[in-house]
């Protein structure tokens, strides 16, 4: 792997800074790896005693997937979720928005989503929630395939791991329903990797727009008609219409309109003329 960069996921211990790119990389690589053919034992369930032990004090990564699926879970537009729910930070070495889920006051530091019953946003519950106990990296090969590495996240505190259920990393990430954000995650690891290549981090005004774009789909929307950027684009008309309409469809124009805005071209988006 020649890997520029790194996207993790499902690192649930305190201190596992995702925007500490290459830091977290070494975190997971002090881990177990999970290789191909292995597989691993582990349940999480209210019987479980330590339910709910992991849901506190956590630097957890929200990604812009993530945030797309919790505000509207939640009924939130992007603006008032991000300063509700979201810290902003950035990548240390490109510069690009980093964001993570605000604890709440209670003296643990728990979860915003977390009542004894379990997660309140179960069904949209983040990427890194789903993919523990597992930790997720990603790089870049010399083709620009994208390269998986999976390790074995063990808390002391634990029991899930003493539960019956044998997954691999594949049957783990299907029954946590992982390909929309693992597809969606790894776009934007592909924008950070091309950014590294260049060797400069973007500006941050240029941050501020990957922002608008990428986290803040309802007023990129707004963006979107108020600047008329269609007009600029060849662009056909029904993916205009489906951006539009569709938050989803919205965010995969997002990455290729900052793609395209931040380095001058894109492979699925081009400029009229």
């Amino acid at each position: 792997m020649t890997g520029e960069t790194n996207n993790c996921g499902g690192c649930g211990a305190p201190g596992a800074e995702a925007a500490q790119g290459d830091e977290t990389q070494a975190f997971l690589e002090s881990l177990p790896e999970l290789h191909d053919g292995e597989t691993f034992r582990f349940a999480c369930h209210p019987g479980v005693r330590c339910f709910n032990a992991c849901c506190s004090d956590l630097n957890m990564p929200l990604t812009p997937y993530d945030v797309l699926r919790l505000r509207r879970n939640l009924g939130m537009g992007s603006e008032e979720f991000i300063n509700t729910h979201a810290r902003v930070g950035q990548y240390p070495d490109t510069g690009f928005p980093a964001l993570f889920l605000r604890m709440s006051d209670h003296p643990l530091k728990l979860c915003p989503f977390v009542s004894d019953a379990g997660c309140t946003v179960y069904p949209d519950r983040s990427g890194a929630c789903r993919t523990y106990p597992l930790g997720r990296a990603t790089k870049e090969d010399g083709q620009g395939n994208v390269v998986e590495q999976f390790f074995v996240v063990r808390e002391e505190h634990c029991r899930g791991f003493d539960e019956s259920g044998q997954w691999s990393s594949a049957t783990w990430l299907a029954d946590q329903g992982l390909e929309p954000y693992n597809a969606s995650n790894d776009r934007y690891m592909r924008l950070m990797a091309r950014c590294k290549r260049q060797g400069a981090a973007i500006s941050p005004k240029q941050a501020t727009m990957v922002l608008l774009a990428c986290y803040q789909l309802d007023r990129f929307a707004d963006f979107i008609r108020g600047v008329r950027l269609f007009d600029r684009l060849d662009m056909p008309a029904d993916r205009q219409q489906l951006v539009l309409d569709d938050e989803e469809a919205r965010l995969d124009f997002a990455y290729d309109w900052a793609e395209l805005v931040l380095f001058g071209d894109c492979a699925a988006l081009r400029m009229k003329g």
